[in-house]
């Protein structure tokens, strides 16, 4: 990015709550059923249908307002928010304006860098979704010849998390919508599956002279679904906006969408302002009081969040801050990476083992962690006949496959498979004299002062062994049989 510009960025997050039913209705708010059949008269917005608050979208959305740390109103309502598009059946959206349920939270991100930010939240309330329109003969609105309407998804409950314009890079914005996940994810509130609308994020950018405190005319782009297209989205609406103003051209306040395929970001519509939306209150559901005691309810059912585990792994565990942030990454990579450094003496060791093998074969295989059929017990079972010399570091690399592809435990495997360590010298010496009786030249290269011929020689033994010798035992005998060659 020109260094002569800065970007300021701001996320609105779109957050489903993962209630059985929707936020005014008894229609289920599950994913995937067919087309407009978790409906009935209030979601559909018909007359004289009345909605009634879900009181676990209450609930959840003061947990997720907690959670942030931010100030839980005593006083909310709720309002219409009005505009036409054909998912939204009523006309008009129940959304909350200005009586959020949270104001002035925060979050803390670490970037690339080492540099801890600390980004705040303006507010947090909750809303119903709209529907959703099924484009037919394109993937996308500007290709297609029609559309239909599934209304499942109007009323599924919402709540949208606004940032303040704290966030001054793409990869910051990337950060910010990863550790915002994983804190609801955390608390509950919501699965936060981005491939299935469960996350969705909308970034508003502009540009201005490094040092300014004058905020540039900024643009929203709409809808992205991914780590990945918030961040490339940015980059490229960043360059496009720096490169208008370089030229003493104007941003234009408009609504722009992100095309994966092309890699850029395409005008959709003018921005609207908040009078364009004409609030007023919602009159059909009374305002709500939210007491002292309920709070407190609430906040005496928060689990240990990501930034609390990671100071626990970092301070407690005795992890590098590099193992506790991958780690905390993945809510169920964590529980199991605490399943199994339970009363284990070594868990640096387990954390290598997970962010290494066991996350390659996850990746290679495309499972979850949840899916794995290795039990937590038997890694740390694993990494304690490491420590103990009964199983050696190479044999550990083909025992862990066979754990995780059976689910067996490990001492069970090395019995039947035939991978148990040589620790008998005798059957050592022996592998050590084949090697060397193979390798004249090597052995001549060592007595005339090339010493650091032991290290092949050694990996030789360990290839003769099919890595079942122990190591220590060959780095200590290969010297003294080659001290018997002398002469």
């Amino acid at each position: 990015m020109n260094t002569a510009y800065e970007a300021v960025i701001g996320l609105e997050v779109h957050v489903e709550l993962s209630t059985e039913t929707k936020i005014f209705c008894a229609c289920k708010a599950h994913f995937g059923a067919e087309p407009n059949h978790h409906v009935c008269p209030v979601c559909l917005g018909l007359p004289g249908a009345l909605p009634v608050l879900n009181a676990r979208v209450l609930e959840y959305g003061i947990k997720a307002g907690l959670a942030l740390e931010g100030n839980i109103a005593r006083q909310t309502k709720f309002d219409r928010k009005n505009y036409f598009y054909p998912d939204l059946p009523k006309g008009y959206q129940i959304s909350q304006y200005d009586q959020p349920l949270m104001q002035g939270g925060h979050l803390e991100i670490c970037t690339e860098a080492g540099e801890v930010r600390r980004i705040g939240i303006t507010r947090l309330h909750l809303e119903e979704d709209a529907g959703k329109l099924v484009h037919q003969g394109s993937a996308n609105l500007a290709g297609s010849t029609y559309s239909l309407v599934d209304l499942n998804r109007a009323g599924v409950p919402l709540c949208e998390i606004v940032s303040e314009p704290d966030i001054r890079t793409p990869e910051e914005a990337r950060l910010y919508l990863q550790e915002l996940r994983n804190i609801l994810v955390t608390c509950g509130v919501t699965d936060g599956r981005m491939e299935e609308g469960s996350l969705r994020c909308d970034v508003n950018v502009s540009v201005r002279p490094a040092g300014s405190t004058t905020f540039g005319t900024r643009a929203e782009v709409k809808n992205l679904n991914s780590f990945r297209a918030v961040q490339r989205s940015l980059e490229y609406e960043i360059e496009r906006q720096i490169d208008l103003v370089s030229k003493g051209q104007k941003v234009v306040q408009e609504t722009r969408t992100w095309s994966e395929e092309r890699g850029v970001t395409l005008s959709m519509r003018s921005k609207e302002a908040a009078h364009d939306y004409r609030y007023f209150p919602e009159p059909d559901l009374p305002a709500f009081e939210i007491s002292e005691d309920r709070i407190a309810e609430v906040l005496a059912t928060l689990p240990e969040l990501p930034a609390q585990r990671r100071q626990r792994y970092i301070e407690v565990v005795g992890l590098p801050a590099y193992d506790a942030g991958v780690l905390t990454d993945n809510l169920e990579l964590a529980a199991y990476f605490d399943a199994a450094c339970e009363g284990a003496p070594n868990p640096k060791a387990i954390a290598n083992w997970l962010m290494g093998d066991v996350a390659g074969y996850l990746n290679a295989q495309k499972l979850a962690i949840a899916e794995l059929p290795m039990r937590a017990e038997h890694l740390r079972e694993m990494v304690a006949m490491i420590d103990s010399d009964e199983i050696s570091g190479k044999i550990a690399k083909t025992l862990v496959v066979e754990m995780m592809k059976s689910g067996q435990a490990p001492r069970a495997l090395v019995q039947s498979l035939g991978l148990s360590q040589i620790s008998d010298d005798s059957a050592i010496v022996e592998a050590i004299r084949a090697v060397l009786a193979a390798n004249p030249g090597q052995v001549a290269d060592y007595h005339a002062g090339k010493t650091k011929v032991v290290g092949w020689l050694v990996g030789q033994v360990m290839r003769q062994t099919q890595g079942r010798a122990k190591p220590d035992a060959v780095n200590r005998l290969i010297v003294e049989v080659l001290a018997e060659t002398t002469g």
